[in-house]
């Protein structure tokens, strides 16, 4: 993987005035081949299914060589007083705001691809689901099950429990209204879904990590309450609004008239440094339609789908991610969205106004 190797398309983006940045390079990440695999990477390849994904093993090295061993230390009695504040504040924010979005995204990939070959890898899903995950905010079982069990399903119609639709998306009254919702009810919801859709080994999977994780965090409040907040009850609390903030701005911009359509459901973020951290996670539109897809090869399927994008009128920003999409909707700078929105093939708008029309249209609250 390499920022350094470009796919190139000169002219794909014609643009007007006003509307964004001239552009005719993509810089999101591809696979390179390494001229040289080391020893610790040829042990791994052994037994992996994909030698793409050797960045998900440096990842998960670097997070069980100080995340866990730190997380742990914070339990023990060795650091008290600022000793600890002074360990626990470089941890939260190691593991909450550096790590936490590659970490979330790369689980994500192992979500949609077997990363191990058999028999390693049922074990070794299992052992990030339940033991690395809580360390990052998920409950163990609740982003497979949701995720694979219920939104790739229904794709943010109103059956998805995560659903944007029925919300104004540029109101903050309406975002605040759909994370409480999901803060309070989400997780049950979801569990109804997937039994009454007879996904019931989805459905006692997420039922057993959510109440099994629920009682082991109020057990470990009596082991050590300061700990147990930093390492895993605020780190929950956190993960779901990242992840409710995150899935809102992806599907903010919804067409009413045609709602299952994948290319108006959603949006892709492109020359991002976002998609350098997080697997190009802003491909999100080409995730729905190819959720299987490796990450590295989203940028080329973008180029080859360019026709269809600009046939669907499909939501594209350049250079910018989802926290500028939230805070520019919620701030209804449609100006700035504009400023980095991409006019593909030069078809979609005409003018700067009828592009921020059409954004506009596509976040009113759906019934």
């Amino acid at each position: 993987m390499s920022d350094k190797h470009h796919l190139r398309r000169q002219h794909y983006f014609p643009t007007f005035t006003g509307i964004m940045k001239a552009l005719d390079t993509l810089t999101d990440p591809i696979y390179t081949e390494k001229d040289k695999f080391s020893f610790y990477d040829k042990l791994w390849l052994r037994i992996m299914n994909d030698k793409r994904d050797l960045p998900f093993i440096y990842l998960l090295t670097t997070i069980h060589l100080i995340v866990l061993p730190v997380a742990i230390l914070l339990y023990t009695p060795l650091l008290t007083g600022w000793w600890w504040w002074a360990l626990a504040v470089p941890y939260f924010y190691l593991s909450q705001f550096y790590l936490k979005g590659s970490f979330g995204l790369m689980f994500h990939c192992f979500c949609h691809r077997k990363t191990l070959k058999a028999p390693w890898q049922k074990p070794f899903f299992t052992y990030t689901s339940w033991i690395i995950c809580p360390l990052f905010g998920h409950a163990p079982e609740g982003y497979f099950s949701h995720h694979m069990g219920m939104h790739h399903v229904e794709n943010n119609l109103p059956d998805d429990t995560s659903s944007t639709m029925a919300y104004q998306r540029d109101s903050l009254r309406g975002f605040l209204a759909y994370f409480f919702k999901f803060i309070f009810v989400g997780v049950i919801n979801t569990i109804r879904y997937l039994f009454s859709k007879k996904r019931n080994k989805l459905g006692r999977r997420l039922t057993a990590g959510e109440y099994v994780y629920l009682a082991f965090c109020i057990a470990m409040c009596f082991v050590n309450l300061k700990a147990t907040l930093v390492v895993f009850i605020v780190p929950l609390l956190f993960a779901r609004l990242v992840m409710m903030l995150g899935n809102w701005a992806q599907h903010s911009f919804v067409d009413a008239k045609d709602p299952d359509n994948l290319y108006t459901s959603s949006i892709n973020c492109i020359n991002t440094v976002y998609n350098k951290k997080c697997w190009n996670d802003g491909y999100h539109i080409i995730h729905h339609l190819r959720p299987g897809m490796h990450y590295t090869e989203m940028p080329g399927e973008f180029l080859k789908r360019k026709d269809e994008f600009a046939a669907n009128k499909a939501i594209v920003f350049d250079g910018i991610h989802y926290l500028h999409i939230f805070t520019w909707l919620l701030t209804k700078r449609y100006d700035k969205l504009a400023d980095n929105l991409v006019n593909i093939n030069g078809t979609i708008f005409n003018s700067k106004e009828e592009a921020i029309a059409l954004m506009k249209e596509r976040t009113r609250k759906i019934v």
